[in-house]
């Protein structure tokens, strides 16, 4: 690829440029004729390869194009290729053979290009959610100067994020790279912070004495107000929707050099400055469930159970502890501590119920995305819970706790309760990238039994509860009060 990249360089019009790669093409050898070759079946098909630009006559000349479509026509029908295959018994991709080049500089041009080409194909060509983007075509010719100009290395890998949070992927980012992504600094405060209204970043709750009480409203981190901070920052946040983007934003707003911060603090009753001091601190995990135990009678009608420490082996006894009771709250406002999906979803099922479908890559149509044959099922087993359950979300929920909600939401009489989720489900494939970097997508398409999309959208609720600054500050859950609610007003 470097070599021909220089070739066309040196060229002067776009009619060289097509001549070139003519040349380059014929001077791979002549295609062997594959026996069979690959066809595109339409049953099941849920998304074409975007190969309409190899037949743009005008754009790249007839021979060019002729050898485009004499390619495409003439490749072998292959279960698994070189460069990309499938996980066994799951379907998403993986990219095993792209080498990461660890030793090659973040500052080489070549190696940055290799990096956005690499993305973009497979955004292009093994992204199950590629049609939800707008204009990928687009994006790389925004992206590609920007990253291939960048000054330094920590401006390249902020263009990159930001090539990748186009993608709108929770699952995507540059993971190896959080280190330069704003604000940029090895400390932050030792408290957890979710933002309230959209805007209004509050203290849900303190794990240190920094005098800041829970409900506080933070509208300014060291004289920088927090409405436009979120605003700059945001291309550098990937995220399906802005739940997640906002989730992630607030655990990393106080991040900074280690030592002195000051923020502007509002309570019920007035403004102040805090003068706190920012430390060495993991970041957390965003959880909202209960603290304590995994499972309790919160009252002689209502059990609650939370899937952020549950073990498989302790699922048939909690359903039995929470037999006399008229519903069960499931909190999944958390990441699932094991996979339960039918463990716990086959005792709420009275028969065979699907929950899910999928699609996934086609190997011999790169760009191709086929639907599995049925949905995946919950089958009825013992013992089995017979009334009513409310399933807890927010933006703290996703992935395999998205997956789970989909699974019990399809229980007889179950119920959503919170705030829409992250909006990233399936399993995630990573991509390597030249100087040790990596990415990663989702790599398998989930969708509702009836093909309704889960990516972006998140699991929608059936009766939406958000948390207010009021609520907090009282020390109240106002999504569980809702879920016993729920509980209380309907029973079977």
């Amino acid at each position: 690829m470097f070599r021909i990249v220089l070739v066309l360089l040196a060229k002067d019009s776009r009619e060289a440029v097509n001549e070139a790669l003519v040349t380059w093409i014929d001077g791979l050898g002549p295609r062997e004729p594959c026996k069979p070759w690959a066809t595109l079946g339409e049953q099941g098909l849920q998304t074409r390869p975007a190969l309409a630009w190899i037949d743009d006559v005008p754009r790249l000349g007839q021979p060019l194009s002729g050898r485009l479509q004499a390619i495409v026509r003439d490749r072998p029908n292959a279960e698994r290729q070189f460069f990309v295959s499938l996980v066994r018994l799951v379907g998403n991709p993986t990219f095993d053979h792209e080498k990461n080049y660890p030793a090659s500089s973040l500052d080489d041009a070549g190696f940055r290009l290799l990096a956005v080409y690499r993305f973009w194909n497979v955004i292009a060509y093994w992204f199950p959610y590629r049609e939800l983007i707008d204009d990928w075509d687009a994006a790389l010719r925004v992206a590609l100067p920007k990253m291939v100009m960048a000054p330094d290395a920590a401006t390249y890998q902020r263009e990159l994020m930001a090539l990748i949070a186009q993608v709108r992927d929770t699952h995507a980012n540059l993971w190896s790279s959080l280190a330069v992504r704003p604000p940029i600094g090895a400390c932050r405060l030792p408290i957890d912070l979710r933002f309230v209204a959209g805007t209004q970043l509050v203290v849900a709750a303190t794990r240190a004495s920094v005098g800041i009480a829970i409900g506080d409203e933070i509208t300014a981190i060291d004289d920088v107000p927090i409405a436009p901070a979120i605003h700059d920052r945001a291309p550098s946040y990937a995220a399906s929707n802005d739940a997640a983007r906002l989730r992630d934003m607030a655990s990393q707003i106080t991040r900074g050099p280690c030592g002195p911060i000051r923020l502007a603090v509002t309570d019920v009753e007035s403004e102040r400055t805090v003068d706190a001091v920012r430390v060495a601190e993991a970041d957390p995990w965003v959880t909202h469930d209960l603290p304590g135990a995994t499972f309790r009678l919160l009252s002689d009608e209502v059990a609650y159970l939370k899937l952020s420490s549950i073990n498989i082996a302790d699922v048939p006894g909690y359903i039995e502890a929470a037999a006399k009771t008229k519903g069960l709250g499931i909190d999944l406002r958390n990441d699932p501590s094991a996979y339960v999906v039918y463990a716990l979803g086959n005792l709420l099922v009275e028969q065979a119920t699907p929950f899910v479908g999928f699609t996934y890559a086609d190997v011999a149509n790169p760009g191709a995305f086929h639907w599995t044959n049925a949905p995946s099922m919950l089958q009825p087993a013992s013992p089995h819970y017979c009334d009513k359950v409310v399933i807890l979300v927010d933006d703290a929920s996703q992935s395999l706790a998205e997956y789970t909600t989909m699974a019990l939401r399809a229980a007889p009489d179950a119920v959503v309760v919170g705030s829409t989720t992250a909006g990233a489900d399936g399993n995630v494939s990573t991509i390597p990238l030249p100087g040790r970097l990596s990415t990663m997508i989702s790599g398998l398409g989930v969708f509702y039994p009836d093909q309704r999309p889960t990516q972006r959208v998140g699991i929608v609720p059936d009766i939406e509860v958000r948390p207010t600054i009021a609520g907090i500050r009282a020390g109240r859950d106002e999504v569980l009060e809702a879920g016993i609610s729920a509980i209380a007003g309907t029973s079977r």
